[in-house]
């Protein structure tokens, strides 16, 4: 594969955040030791190339088991397969704690730990949906005029 060679993408459309990886690196050294703008860029795309072609590998995991979607297990199998084996028990510590991290979070998932019936759900949404339109209006709460009392002065 060629460097960033991306379907329907360009080389300017498929980056990391530059300041997020530039704290990182600054993180990972000591404070003493300064990382010029070019080697900072060079490893930011060399974690983008990282991040390609283990996705790439990925996908080829999970087209050999007849899969339609990369799970973690791929992710692993293919840090293996490229010859990062060494690094899949760290991974997985860190996958499991991400787990962890977004189970307690709000958005951890579409419904975490919400039980309620399809009815009390849409129920729970109009309710929601009347205190927004009531905000919106500076707290006036305005009901709607059911269609056919329009009708009525023609």
């Amino acid at each position: 594969m060629e460097p960033m060679d991306i379907v329907g993408k360009s080389k300017e459309d498929v980056s990391l955040p530059k300041s997020t990886m530039f704290k990182i690196i600054k993180e990972m050294l000591p404070p003493d030791v300064r990382v010029a703008r070019d080697t900072q860029d060079l490893l930011v795309e060399c974690c983008v190339e990282f991040i390609n072609l283990l996705s790439s590998e990925s996908n080829e995991v999970c087209n050999r088991e007849d899969k339609k979607t990369i799970a973690p297990e791929h992710v692993l199998k293919a840090l293996e397969v490229l010859g990062f084996g060494e690094y899949i028990e760290e991974v997985y510590a860190a996958y499991e704690q991400h787990k962890l991290d977004t189970l307690d979070s709000p958005k951890g998932g579409k419904f975490s730990g919400i039980e309620m019936t399809e009815e009390e759900a849409l129920a729970e949404q109009q309710r929601m949906f009347a205190e927004a339109r009531a905000r919106m209006n500076n707290g006036v709460s305005i009901q709607k005029q059911p269609e056919a009392d329009n009708n009525l002065e023609s």
